[in-house]
């Protein structure tokens, strides 16, 4: 059977919780998804409110000081937000990574690599070390470097301490991560923090079978792309008696759990936000079930920086960014393919509720900005209300030229005026 990429793009929506809100716990939906993308700390409370109903920041918040779900470097070598359960199971599994990845680090360009700055040191007293360190508190990479330079004198204090880092499960402890607090990044012991060992069963093939129940169906190399780990071809032909496979429009193999859901690829796909990082977009070595040939971002964008990516109609189709001055909170949004006028109209009423959530107390203004084939005339939509609660929003459209700032842009400004309680 052959899929479409449509029909992938709505299974990976589907088991993605991107379809539909789902009424799953913060916790559960975590290990759904085999984690959460968490470089940037606040990109996970982004992640779970685009895909859960009633989701509030309190609900992470504390799964994280609670030591329920940690902050921990996992899957391609990144930081990623687990329930405390999978950081046991899966570093075990993922640990070859990081040594490999060891190997060949140099934390600069240029200089030479952190093994051959310790060649020759006993790496066994060098980790029997560190994990002494962080035992005793948590400790930052600037705070562990002199403490092992002081043991180690004539070694460098950052191939010292890099080693530690990437040869032990060191887990980023709050105030990091916690919506509202903000912190360096300091670490402990996985097992310290948790008081629990790492799991003795873990394995390649368990891990990805839970991959194809969240991201697939999906070939050998989109596993691999998801996680970095080589050796994948063996696990998924161990695999094969136990899984159905289909192939792509180009051919491809793609392997898939019995009961993993296909839903209709005419499904409707509402707008969704998703933040800077997000694993539903870097889990994949084909992205074309997530991004469309014509996805681009504009030479002209006025959007600088860091930024999130909207889905509209289920692929990639803006990208958003907030800016805060004083008591006001502006959502900018430009399109990076040409929207209709009803999928603008959604995009501008879900980005209402995205700043509903991340700035309740804040006025809210959105702006919407939809990349076009040519210069056309625009068409600006303006929206207001008084603030009083529960208060139906009065639209006011009107038409006019304008020249953009950036070629081809039509412009479409919706300034919510709705201050939060």
């Amino acid at each position: 059977m052959i899929l479409s990429r449509r029909a992938l793009n709505r299974a990976l929506l589907e088991r993605q919780l991107l379809l539909a809100r789902s009424d799953m716990s913060a916790k559960r939906a975590i290990e759904h998804l085999v984690g959460m993308q968490a470089q940037v700390p606040l990109d996970p409370y982004i992640g779970l409110w685009t895909r859960l109903e009633a989701f509030r920041t309190d609900d992470l918040a504390r799964l994280i000081t609670e030591r329920r779900a940690v902050r921990i470097g996992l899957m391609r070598g990144t930081v990623h937000l687990v329930t405390a359960r999978d950081a046991l199971g899966i570093r075990p599994v993922i640990q070859s990574l990081y040594e490999r990845i060891f190997v060949s680090a140099r934390g600069d360009v240029g200089v030479p690599t952190f093994t051959s700055r310790l060649a020759g040191l006993d790496m066994k007293a060098l980790l029997s070390a560190g994990r002494k360190l962080v035992d005793e508190t948590p400790r930052s990479a600037a705070e562990l470097r002199p403490l092992l330079k002081h043991r180690w004198p004539d070694r460098d204090a950052e191939a010292l301490a890099a080693a530690v880092h990437f040869h032990l499960p060191l887990v980023q402890v709050p105030p990091r991560g916690i919506w509202g607090a903000s912190g360096q990044a300091r670490h402990a012991l996985l097992q310290t923090w948790l008081g629990r060992d790492l799991a003795a069963d873990a394995s390649p093939d368990k891990l990805m079978l839970r991959y194809l129940r969240a991201f697939g169906p999906a070939t050998v190399a989109d596993a691999r792309t998801w996680s970095r780990l080589t050796g994948l071809r063996e696990v998924f032909e161990r695999l094969r008696p136990r899984l159905r496979t289909f192939r792509d429009e180009s051919g491809r193999e793609l392997f898939d759990v019995p009961d993993g859901a296909l839903p209709d690829p005419e499904t409707p796909a509402p707008p969704r936000f998703l933040p800077e990082y997000d694993n539903v977009f870097l889990s994949h070595d084909d992205r074309s079930r997530i991004a469309r040939d014509d996805f681009r971002l504009s030479r002209g964008s006025g959007i600088e920086g860091n930024f999130g990516t909207v889905l509209v109609d289920g692929f990639i189709g803006a990208i958003w960014k907030i800016s805060r001055n004083g008591g006001e909170a502006l959502l900018r949004i430009e399109a990076v393919a040409p929207l209709g006028r009803r999928d603008v109209d959604a995009v501008a009423a879900e980005g209402e509720r995205l700043l509903a959530f991340t700035d309740p107390e804040s006025s809210r203004v959105v702006s919407v900005a939809q990349a076009t084939k040519s210069n056309t005339r625009s068409s600006r939509t303006r929206s207001e209300a008084t603030g009083k609660p529960g208060e139906t929003l009065e639209l006011v459209t009107t038409k006019e030229k304008r020249n953009a700032h950036h070629e081809g842009v039509t412009v479409r400004d919706v300034p919510h005026r709705r201050r939060g309680r």
